[in-house]
């Protein structure tokens, strides 16, 4: 029976490899594949759980593939099958099966029709993958491939201003939950000495021998898989960016940011709750955050004047809801909760478009403006300024931009200098002498040997720093993240004596090599008018779709892609930072945010947006 659990990732996965090579024009044969595709995934679900529902509902759990191994490392595939993966696998089945046959309809002669079904496909792929996974690492590569295809989707409307911003603001989040998600799989490889599972999780002795000898680091690894839920499942203070994800066509966001990828946050929780169980701070925390995103989200959505943002909100509140139930140990109400949210959210984004037209025809004909109510007293005052922090969304977005991202932008930009022809010969003159001293580590004198590292990796942030406030060349912005790249991975080459040779080599391989190609991609785009700076969108996917398809691979492949060498080496590369190392994760880990948020910055910037050029329609810089 465990053996078959690797069904529900080939048959999205071959579906989705099919419908890439089938003619762009022909919609009846790229919806049959899609649709074809949802509905056996659909019926082997309703039959897969029958039959293990027949047989006294076991636990399943089948290590499926290893990808490296060496000394206590070990990267593979595990596949995990319980309640809660029996509810989520069959939901998503029937709800990606109703919007797979949906947005045949929707999206009929929409030039995008391929590239939005190929995005839907590539999402049943990771979706199973997340709920499926019985480790850390099979999670993460779902959870990353699902937000490179909400990148996708949101800003699928390439000649339109606001999606594409909306598309960067929202991987900008993702990638903080992806970072956070990272450095719990790292502390608690340090605790384990091993790749562990969720079996092990389960392990009640194990986990209360960990909370009672290493109760930070316990509390530091539950802390991280909070930050990561409450980012995917957008709860507060990361509320804002689930309606600016509404850009995206509506069948993309009732599957995405009505049903289920807005519920893995409530899923990691389910995951990981017998391993922060019994420690109340982490309880306490989940159900103060699930708490007040229930009360202010509901109070937002009330006055939205759009639909969308209303439903988003609302489903914001209910997932709040589900973070309380799933720390008081109500797993079964959090299930049929989700269950129920997820169909009703599905339903409402579909009809919404409908029910927009109905109520703009009542209002014309039937509204009837409220009496003005003016009010002196103390509670009047207080709920008007309610109003208005709900009108404005508590200035959520704001405050995200002011306080995590601005200060960041402002370091790049004070450490414009680098971008000099002197500094960059010096920074590499810098690391070529890094690079000997680590073939040669007897002559770095022992009284600074563990400052050097650091060093290297500070180095490291600020290049990769400047690349992300460049406005400039995009192909120099693009060799900074490589330089930048060059220098973290130095920097632990240096620290640790396991980290070299092959491990380097496998991290590497993958990296320098779609940075060659997205160098070459971006070199041919600057011949055909010699402009690539990053200060406007110029919108080249409209001529130069296959150059943007390539570069788009190569901006995974450098910010570590799944299932590439690239990825596989983020591994690794962490595992050898030792947890008394504050700086170097600290550094590490920052650089990891904004590499793929740089990447994918020069991607949206040369690629997406309007043409410059107007030789292509032209559309409204608000959608």
């Amino acid at each position: 029976m465990s053996q078959l659990l690797q069904f529900f990732i080939w048959v999205p996965l071959f579906g989705f490899i099919i419908s890439l090579m089938l003619p762009r024009k022909n919609e009846r044969l790229i919806s049959s594949v899609t649709i074809g595709t949802a509905g056996i995934n659909l019926l082997a679900a309703f039959s897969f759980v029958t039959y293990w529902f027949m047989n006294d509902y076991p636990v399943l759990d089948v290590k499926q593939f290893v990808f490296y191994k060496a000394h206590d490392i070990e990267i593979f595939l595990d596949f995990y099958f319980d309640k809660t993966t029996a509810v989520f696998s069959t939901v998503g089945a029937v709800l990606a099966f109703l919007v797979a046959v949906f947005s045949k309809f929707y999206i009929h002669r929409d030039g995008g029709f391929k590239r939005f079904m190929n995005n839907i496909l590539m999402f049943f792929v990771a979706y199973n993958l997340v709920i499926f996974s019985g480790n850390f690492e099979t999670l993460f590569t779902g959870w990353e491939i699902l937000g490179i295809c909400s990148f996708l989707l949101i800003g699928f409307y390439h000649d339109r201003y606001l999606p594409v911003r909306n598309s960067l603001k929202v991987i900008s989040v993702y990638r903080l939950g992806d970072i956070c998600l990272i450095l719990a799989m790292w502390m608690s490889h340090h605790l384990w000495h091993q790749n562990i599972t969720f079996i092990n999780m389960n392990d009640s002795a194990a986990v209360a021998s960990l909370v009672r000898d290493h109760y930070m680091y316990v509390v530091f690894i539950g802390v991280m898989i909070l930050v990561a839920a409450a980012v995917k499942s957008a709860q507060l203070p990361f509320s804002s960016w689930l309606p600016r994800a509404m850009e995206g066509p509506t069948t993309s966001s009732a599957v995405f940011y009505g049903s289920l990828s807005v519920h893995l946050g409530v899923f990691l929780l389910f995951r990981t709750y017998p391993f922060w169980e019994s420690v109340l701070a982490i309880k306490i925390s989940v159900i103060a955050v699930g708490l007040f995103t229930a009360f202010i989200a509901s109070s937002i959505a009330k006055v939205q004047s759009s639909v969308k943002t209303q439903i988003a909100y609302s489903s914001i509140t209910q997932i709040g809801l589900m973070f309380i139930e799933v720390a008081l140990g109500w797993h079964e109400v959090a299930l049929v909760h989700f269950t129920a949210n997820a169909f009703l959210r599905t339903y409402q984004l579909l009809v919404s478009p409908s029910v927009l037209g109905y109520m703009i025809h009542d209002m014309f004909f039937s509204f009837t403006p409220k009496k003005l109510e003016v009010g002196t007293s103390f509670f009047s005052k207080l709920k008007n300024t309610v109003y208005i922090l709900c009108v404005k969304e508590w200035n959520l977005d704001f405050l995200l931009h002011r306080y995590l991202w601005s200060p960041f932008k402002w370091i790049g930009k004070a450490l414009s200098f680098i971008s000099s022809k002197a500094a960059i010969v010096i920074l590499v003159i810098i690391f070529s002498v890094g690079f000997y001293l680590n073939l040669h580590p007897e002559l770095i004198p022992v009284s600074i040997s563990k400052i050097v590292p650091v060093v290297f990796s500070f180095f490291g942030i600020m290049i990769i720093l400047n690349a992300f406030a460049e406005k400039g060349s995009a192909l120099r912005a693009w060799l900074f993240v490589v330089l930048g790249q060059l220098f973290i991975t130095l920097s632990v080459a240096m620290l640790s004596d396991e980290f070299g040779g092959l491990q380097v080599l496998i991290y590497l391989s993958g990296s320098m090599l779609f940075a060659g190609v997205g160098a070459i991609c971006l070199s041919r785009i600057k011949k055909i008018d010699n402009n690539i700076n990053l200060d406007i969108f110029h919108g080249y996917s409209q001529e130069q779709s296959r150059i943007g398809f390539i570069f788009l691979i190569a901006c995974m492949g450098v910010a570590g892609m799944p299932l590439t060498p690239t990825f596989i080496g983020i591994d690794i590369l962490f595992s050898n930072i030792h947890t008394h190392d504050y700086f170097i994760i600290a550094f590490t880990s920052l650089s990891f945010v904004f590499m793929e948020i740089c990447v994918l910055r020069i991607y949206a910037r040369i690629f997406l947006g309007q043409y410059k050029k107007a030789t292509h329609a032209m559309a409204y810089r608000s959608s």
